[in-house]
């Protein structure tokens, strides 16, 4: 590996970008090719999703953590330390994989029961999260290693491996849901098969890169050291973001069920929005991705107040992007849902709920890259507290009371939102502003940190 490598905030941010961008098309492919099968069906994908962002924030103490420790590491030219983490990070992955992977086997009806779906999507849920919660093992080594690579400035490696995995899964979808090749149409079944099969595929190659990624090859035997040091090291940065994570996808899960009460067809156009937003803010969570890898190897080095200011960089030109992308969504997103479904109201539902992202879009993008950047810098707890208080304050206390309280539907939960990211951007906003309480870098000194 070139130790020399740029970590240019355009350099980093391109590859994602295309990642990022096919990685949706395909998703939106996807879900057009699940609404064949039925509406039902996306509704379920899309719970189901929702339920499994939640548990691989499991994983995000793991992957987060070890990421920004490896790319202070290298800006600090601790090669050797950050393939020690790299190798532990891995490591712990597959042992906290297995076990996951088996509580949502043989516990799947438990989980099911708390999600609350109806009645009628009661047993498509149930085979779709047994059998791609089974392989939860396969998307957590993915997670780490497409995470252990991206922060060691190479981005081109895993966007060439998420691209080939989504093709992979389009086609699988294809042969399965349409019964091609003379196989049997198996529906929401196969599409399972298709998810877990494609991320198998991308585990493999992955790892190939994960071992060269490095000066000196890691080895079988490097997966079997453990160095408590580095260990604390990733955990103090990890155990925040990973609580932090956790709470925001959880609460997502909880808007879901609450969503669900409000009938199929709310929970549907939900699953609809979902797809058509990210169009809206995945070229700025670029941005707010790249801009944390090179935060983090900046301040690793010293170099605080070059590290300062790209954020405001990162900033600047993810809004740009974002508020462009979702005008395009608001002019055209009649369009777009009617490719979807047929269903009037459903389309009603999301073309009346669509304007209310010119606001919230916007101030996600706020978020985003304030939020990584302060956690590349290592100040991690503040970002847990204002995400975990805020959130469930607002975005779940709101949605609570705007949406099933005063009846307001799916527009009840966009106002909360909206408050939600609008009170979370004021207040890391202000805590990157002032500058203060921010740990030491990895190699600086007293007088190093006086310059930040």
């Amino acid at each position: 590996m070139e130790t020399a490598k740029k970590m240019t905030l355009f350099g980093l941010v391109w590859p994602i970008m295309i990642e990022l961008f096919l990685q949706f098309m395909i998703g939106t492919a996807d879900t057009l090719m699940v609404s064949r099968i039925s509406d039902d069906a996306v509704a379920v994908v899309g719970i189901s999703n929702q339920f499994f962002q939640a548990v691989i924030m499991l994983f995000v103490l793991i992957s987060s953590g070890a990421g920004i420790v490896i790319s202070q590491k290298l800006g600090a030219s601790k090669e050797e330390e950050a393939r020690k983490v790299a190798s532990m990070a891995f490591t712990l992955t597959l042992g906290l994989g297995v076990v996951v992977s088996l509580l949502l086997y043989f516990g799947v009806d438990l989980f099911v029961y708390f999600l609350h779906v109806p009645a009628s999507l009661y047993e498509m849920t149930r085979q779709y999260i047994q059998i791609v919660g089974s392989g939860t093992i396969v998307m957590a080594a993915v997670l780490t290693l497409s995470t252990i690579i991206r922060s060691t400035g190479n981005t081109k490696g895993t966007m060439l491996v998420a691209i080939g995995m989504n093709i992979i899964h389009i086609i699988g979808n294809y042969v399965f849901i349409f019964g091609a090749l003379g196989l049997p149409k198996w529906g929401l079944f196969g599409v399972s098969l298709s998810t877990v099969g494609s991320r198998v595929i991308a585990l493999v190659v992955l790892f190939y890169i994960f071992r060269k990624t490095f000066t000196t090859l890691i080895t079988w035997s490097d997966l079997r050291v453990f160095h408590k040091g580095l260990l604390k090291e990733v955990a103090k940065v990890g155990l925040p973001m990973a609580i932090s994570s956790a709470s925001w996808t959880l609460s997502q899960v909880v808007l879901f069920s609450m969503v669900a009460t409000m009938g199929a067809e709310q929970l549907t156009a939900r699953t609809y929005l979902n797809t058509m937003e990210s169009f809206s803010f995945l070229a700025g969570w670029s941005f707010a991705m790249a801009v944390q890898i090179q935060v983090a190897h900046l301040f690793g080095a010293g170099q605080m107040e070059k590290a300062y200011r790209s954020l405001y960089k990162a900033l600047f030109w993810g809004e740009v992007v974002v508020v462009a992308n979702t005008l395009l969504l608001f002019l055209l997103g009649k369009h777009i849902v009617g490719a979807f479904t047929e269903n009037n109201q459903i389309i009603s539902i999301v073309v009346g709920v669509m304007a209310m992202n010119l606001i919230l879009q916007p101030l996600k993008m706020w978020n985003m890259p304030l939020n990584n950047a302060l956690n590349a810098v290592g100040d991690t707890k503040f970002v847990m507290y204002v995400s975990i208080g805020v959130m469930w304050i607002f975005a779940v206390g709101g949605t609570y009371v705007f949406g099933l309280k005063f009846g307001w539907l799916l527009h009840g939960v966009y106002v909360a939102m909206i408050c939600d990211e609008a009170i979370r951007g004021f207040l890391v906003q202000r805590r990157w502003m002032a500058r203060k309480k921010l740990p030491k870098a990895a190699v600086s000194t007293s007088a190093m940190t006086s310059h930040f």
